[in-house]
């Protein structure tokens, strides 16, 4: 009852079906096609050159510039918010020290 019962696997096979080569006029077979070239990342799209690599490595340093941008903002509004926080803190000290000292004095 507590044991799981699992399916059992699959046993279709997919079939593979090659066509034989057709015989060309002098009865040899014809020659096996060369296969093409697989694509590339960018399809083919940009030849390899200079200036391609040139346009990357612009790109690359555009992409890190943005990101210290962001990193650089973050880490002020963290640190703007910390002197924030510190004077709002010692303005609240002082005015709990000045009740304190008006409720001593009565």
């Amino acid at each position: 009852m507590f044991k799981p019962k699992y399916p059992s696997p699959d046993t279709y096979t997919p079939a593979t079906i090659r066509p034989a080569p057709a015989p060309t006029e002098y009865g040899m077979p014809a020659p096996a096609p060369i296969p093409a070239k697989a694509p590339t990342a960018l399809g083919g799209l940009v030849q390899n050159s200079p200036g391609t690599a040139l346009a990357l490595a612009a790109g690359g340093v555009a992409g890190v510039l943005a990101l210290a941008s962001v990193a650089v903002s973050l880490l002020l509004a963290v640190a703007v918010t910390a002197v924030a926080l510190s004077v709002s803190a010692v303005v609240l000290l002082f005015l709990v020290r000045a009740l304190r000292q008006e409720f001593k004095s009565r």
